[in-house]
């Protein structure tokens, strides 16, 4: 296996055979050989600096039923929210305050955010602060939206494939289709986005075949970030008594993508850290380099519940960045509070 490691290390790509069998046989030692290898190119490429982005989670409204998500349509029990563009503005001069030069605008497939509601918020943004990166993770739309998005001054977009199984995409998403999904990746990339892609681990049936097909995928796809956090089942949803994804699949998969794609911006999810109480610096271990801590008001926090046991659902934002900044530097790390663009945007 560390022949393998290596090769991945030096050339950055692997058949799926090898990928798979990487997948299929890493014994103990083996695993701690390959999250070397990935911190080191890490460390080759982004130094110790661990970026930090402000989440704004500022709405749970939901039109589409994907069936491991606590804010799908069909849930009865979610309690609803949304923020208004003054409180989404309040949270960034909270998180302008303390540091933070990127935000992250995270939300369901809300229609109550029209393009124009949207475009408003960002331009708001980006006037207030000429210094800051507006990220937006708010689902599938069509080429012209995004492109407005983009013209309104967005920089980035996170947009998860979740999956690169068609069969298992369309399982876990009904009534929407894998082929969108990849077209609204391409598109993204077309009008000059930085964009984010990803995939969940330990889903219902999701095999070591199904993650090679991720690996590679994202190899092609060429994204500037790629976020990847474990299946963590909901209690209001169809998967509820379903196992979850691990802390060290999640880990290994972290370092593929980082020896796969050296120059990727890779987050330490909060998912890991609520599976374990040391599961984002773990995921910094194991290559990842960004951590985004969240900036939402305290009341509306754990009503964002994409999966159950989320954790600092009830931490002030500077409680949050203090907490998290003194973890990343016991990790051997340093918080870097700039923009944190991708080495290649940021020449």
């Amino acid at each position: 296996m560390k022949a393998l490691i290596d090769e991945l290390d030096t050339h950055h790509i692997l058949s799926g055979e090898n990928l798979l069998s990487l997948l299929e046989n890493l014994d103990e030692e083996n695993k701690q050989y390959l999250h070397t290898k990935a911190n080191r190119n890490r460390l080759q490429h982004y130094d110790d600096r661990v970026y930090m982005r402000g989440l704004i989670e500022f709405t749970n409204y939901c039109k589409r039923d994907c069936i491991y998500c606590g804010i799908r349509k069909s849930n009865k029990e979610a309690d609803r929210y949304r923020l208004s563009k003054d409180e989404i503005l309040h949270c960034c001069d909270v998180g302008y305050q303390l540091g933070y030069r990127t935000y992250v605008l995270q939300g369901g497939e809300d229609p109550y955010y029209t393009d124009d509601r949207v475009v408003d918020i960002v331009r708001s943004i980006k006037e207030k602060y000429k210094d800051v990166a507006v990220t937006l993770s708010i689902g599938e739309k069509s080429y012209a939206t995004y492109k407005k998005y983009y013209d309104a001054g967005a920089d980035r977009y996170l947009l998860r494939h979740e999956t690169h199984s068609r069969t298992l995409y369309e399982r876990l998403h009904p009534h929407m289709s894998y082929d969108n999904r990849i077209r609204c990746l391409e598109d993204l990339k077309a009008i000059g986005f930085q964009v984010g892609a990803g995939f969940m681990v330990g889903l219902p049936s999701q095999t070591n075949g199904d993650y090679v097909k991720d690996l590679l995928f994202l190899k092609q796809l060429e994204p500037h970030m790629v976020g990847i956090g474990p299946f963590i089942p909901q209690s209001d949803t169809p998967l509820a008594h379903e196992k979850g994804g691990t802390v060290e699949k999640t880990c290994i998969l972290l370092s593929l993508v980082r020896l796969l794609l050296p120059e990727v911006l890779l987050p330490a999810t909060t998912a890991l850290g609520s599976l374990h109480s040391k599961g984002r610096e773990m995921g910094l271990k194991s290559g990842a380099n960004v951590v985004m801590p969240n900036l939402s008001p305290t009341n509306v926090r754990e009503k964002y519940a994409l999966y159950d046991g989320k954790i600092c659902t009830g931490d002030e934002a500077a409680h949050c960045r203090k907490c998290i900044e003194n973890r990343i530097e016991k990790s051997g790390y340093h918080v870097d509070m700039s923009r944190g663009d991708h080495v290649t945007r940021a020449m």
